[in-house]
């Protein structure tokens, strides 16, 4: 644990050294098609992941892999372009390290937004979904092993992982806009094959509205930490089974293109009144 105290402090002191502040109000992570958000940053302080000390590189296409530090509808804004999967082969607690530098930088607020694979039926690509709750029946943790102390408790409560004032704060945007923000579980997956037919059938009975392969670490790390998350999904495209059509990334990038603007929008208005 003072291995992990010390790289996490390491990285969080070369953010400051190039962010020129730890004076942080927000920090944002985009998924697949969703990192152009980042444009809308004003004075943008672009860090590479490659640069931080310990931390990971994102290898998935439509993720730029860097930190984008600026200034977002009046707020002081830490942007990830580009996560860490559990598929890529790194360790649970290697995706959730980004999470604990954020809140070693003082973060208390979180936006989790992800490209997700669309269970309900009632709903089509390009719908956005307010997270609610979600489900995880994988048996890898982030927090598995010699609990960080200093970053949070051994046993810690989910049943507010993702925050009620921020997600109604998200309704109340989403309605001004005349957005249908629909509301629903995430199911984690492992990935990187999609989910098949039948075990898309099963979040369905389980009671997911969406499944996909990320997200979930990072609002566990975040809960352990007390910060206050709100999740986003982005409907992509129909999960396993429902069409009778293939699934691919390049579909997934280019619904993430075609919603950009609403996507934008929505977040842009919850930052401002955040």
């Amino acid at each position: 644990m003072i291995n992990l105290k010390k790289k996490i402090e390491e990285a969080a002191a070369y953010i400051v050294s190039k962010a020129g502040t730890d004076q942080i109000n927000i920090a944002m992570v985009l998924g697949s098609g969703l990192g152009g958000l980042a444009d809308k940053i004003e004075d943008p302080i672009f860090i590479p992941y490659s640069e931080i000390p310990s931390f990971p590189v994102s290898t998935v296409p439509g993720h730029m892999g860097r930190l984008v530090i600026g200034n977002l509808q009046g707020k002081r804004v830490l942007c990830m372009q580009g996560r860490f999967h559990w598929y890529e082969g790194y360790e649970m607690d290697t995706v959730v390290f980004p999470i604990q530098v954020m809140k070693t930088l003082k973060i208390d607020d979180l936006l989790l937004t992800n490209a997700a694979g669309c269970v309900n039926e009632n709903w089509k690509p390009g719908d956005l979904m307010l997270i609610t709750d979600h489900i995880k029946l994988m048996g890898e943790n982030p927090l598995r092993g010699m609990n960080p102390d200093f970053l949070g408790p051994r046993f810690f409560d989910m049943t507010t992982a993702y925050n009620k004032d921020l997600s109604d704060l998200a309704r109340e945007v989403a309605k001004k806009q005349n957005l249908d923000l629909k509301e629903g579980v995430y199911q984690l997956f492992a990935g990187p094959s999609f989910e098949t037919p039948a075990e898309v059938r099963l979040a369905r009975m389980l009671g997911a509205d969406a499944v996909g392969m990320s997200t979930v670490p990072e609002a566990i790390a975040a809960a352990h930490m007390g910060m206050r998350t709100l999740g986003i999904s982005c409907m992509t495209n129909m999960a396993a089974g429902i069409l009778d059509q293939p699934l691919n990334h390049q579909e997934v990038l280019e619904t993430g293109n075609m919603v950009k603007s609403k996507f934008e929008t929505l977040v842009q208005e919850i930052v401002r009144r955040w």
